[in-house]
């Protein structure tokens, strides 16, 4: 069960992108907890945040700011906090953290050295293997999202200790907590892995059956119909991951964040689905 003061934070879920019109990709839903339930109150662009725009380092910088200075809120960020174990050099999270940027040049670089230190695989981590992620940290298709995730989001906060990542640091009160989640494995928990990105009336309804499933659950609601249809109608299904992100980052807040010290977590990360 959620306790009072965890009733009192913000639901944030961060649908995440690391391309280069970052603040026109990037969408976060805004929800509060009301009678165990998580309610969606907000759905937006990182390009409307304040100081913020549409170039990826103008956006990036006003969204961790913007998360640092949620101290009441919990936000599910939806790109991966570390790497395999296997391509660790540092002896804790937080150091391969701080150190990400000194490490990795580039994206690329990024991509190249962790390829190479693998043999040419793309290895997952023991949380992608079992929450059935579909690509490892540096694939393809996402590496630039771990490398501008973990350099321009993960990478500030931690140095300036504003806020608590989850569960490889202890919650505080006084500060934001951070989690990371996967749109793909929650949808797949939920038995409603549908194609639901694109323009056409088949895509949209998907969208719309997705929401309606996890309010089936028991745990979502939609403030406002004008918000429901917003959600909906967006294309490219960022607005609906915004908002799939925040139901899994409401449902980890009431099965809590606590592991095995020396569990695979601990170095790697831990995806909540």
């Amino acid at each position: 069960m959620i306790t009072f003061a965890e009733k009192r934070r913000f639901i944030y879920g961060v649908d995440f992108s690391g391309a280069k019109d970052a603040g026109k990709r990037i969408w976060i839903a805004r929800g509060l907890i009301k009678e165990d339930a998580l309610m969606i109150t907000g759905c937006f662009q990182a390009e409307d945040l304040p100081g913020s725009g549409r170039e990826r380092e103008q956006s990036l910088k006003a969204l961790r700011e913007f998360i640092g200075k949620q101290k009441h809120s919990i936000f599910g960020l939806d790109f991966p906090f570390g790497i395999p174990k296997a391509l660790v050099k540092e002896e804790s999270w937080e150091k391969f953290v701080v150190s990400f940027e000194a490490t990795y040049k580039s994206p690329d670089e990024f991509r190249t050295l962790c390829k190479l230190a693998a043999w040419g695989k793309e290895l997952k981590r023991f949380t992608d293997l079992e929450g059935k992620a579909p690509f490892s940290p540096y694939n393809l298709r996402l590496y630039r999202q771990t490398y501008f995730g973990i350099r321009d989001v993960l990478g500030p906060l931690m140095k300036n200790n504003t806020d608590c990542v989850l569960p490889m640091q202890k919650p505080s009160p006084d500060r934001t907590w951070v989690i990371e989640i996967c749109p793909a494995s929650t949808l797949k928990r939920e038995n409603l892995r549908l194609p639901y990105k694109g323009w056409d009336e088949t895509r949209r309804a998907a969208r719309a059956k997705i929401l309606e499933g996890m309010a089936k659950a028991g745990f979502l609601g939609i403030k406002e119909e004008g918000l429901r249809s917003a959600i909906v109608d967006n294309p490219g299904g960022d607005a609906l991951d915004s908002v799939i992100a925040a139901f899994a980052t409401f449902r980890a807040l009431r099965n809590g964040f606590t592991f095995e010290k020396n569990s695979p977590y601990s170095l790697e990360g831990l995806v909540f689905v």
